[in-house]
């Protein structure tokens, strides 16, 4: 039976890959590597980059594959996003199915953590359901642009005995910030949502490009520097093309908050 494997390659930084991950890819006949169009080519190049330097199975060949653009939410952002997953299973089938042998390997590299806010996993579900090819799947997790922002402002992701929340940039617009937790991690955010919060004494912790050569950090108080950050992101995104960033916001409390 053919298999799969979907791998993390970390946030950004080929140096995130693990032991499992490399071998994993070492593993794999075909390493199905996604294009998401000129703009964010960088994606594409870290994966071939990752792919020039760790992969020695001299009987491994790469296959790209062009990725849907998902349109914009209408009438409904649920029904939108099951559209476009359903469009990607079709491209999932056809490459499992044209580009493996019947006990082949084939290896998704996906971004970050296959867990974490990333659909890989759901869209191969429909693929398995739709009983067209049969494959066996394996995990192997990876860095999360999570980790590599507490990382890089030196902090810890919880304070002692709170809990953390992970949301998305719309879901903190409709909803603001969770009640039951003292943390929020933001992700998916490209309008900045935080400066839908009418708290601006909230500690805000940002990074873009985490853990690249490229990052960008800023932390502080939300209402000092919410319009710098909005800035920085928008002087980002228009010069690289796209733009990968999370936050962390809390109440201040504690002295790393205003420290890092």
């Amino acid at each position: 039976m053919r298999k799969l494997l979907v791998i993390g390659i970390g946030a950004g930084n080929p140096d995130h890959m693990t032991v499992q991950a490399i071998d994993g890819l070492n593993r794999a006949d075909v390493l199905l590597i996604p294009d998401k169009g000129a703009k964010k080519n960088d994606l594409a190049e870290l994966r071939r980059h990752i792919c020039d330097r760790f992969v020695t199975n001299p009987n491994s060949r790469r296959v790209e594959f062009d990725v849907p653009v998902r349109a914009e939410p209408a009438p409904s952002y649920r029904s939108t996003v099951d559209d476009w997953h359903e469009a990607i299973a079709a491209i999932y089938e056809d490459l499992i199915r044209d580009e493996l042998s019947q006990d082949g390997c084939g290896a998704f590299l996906i971004w970050g953590d296959p867990s974490l806010y990333d659909s890989a996993l759901r869209i191969l579900e429909r693929v398995r359901m739709r009983g067209n090819v049969d494959f066996e799947l394996e995990v192997i997790p990876g860095i999360t642009a999570v980790q590599a922002l507490a990382a890089g402002h030196k902090m810890a992701l919880n304070r002692i005995g709170d809990a953390i929340a992970i949301t998305t940039g719309r879901r903190l617009t409709e909803e603001g910030l969770p009640d039951n937790a003292g943390s929020t991690v933001v992700m998916l955010d490209g309008k900045c949502a935080f400066n839908t919060l009418d708290d601006k004494d909230l500690v805000i912790h940002w990074g873009a490009y985490l853990g690249t050569p490229d990052e960008i950090l800023i932390s502080g108080r939300l209402g000092d520097v919410g319009d710098e950050i909005m800035k920085t992101r928008e002087e980002a995104r228009r010069k690289k093309g796209w733009i990968m960033d999370t936050y962390l916001l809390r109440k201040p409390g504690e002295p790393e908050d205003v420290d890092s």
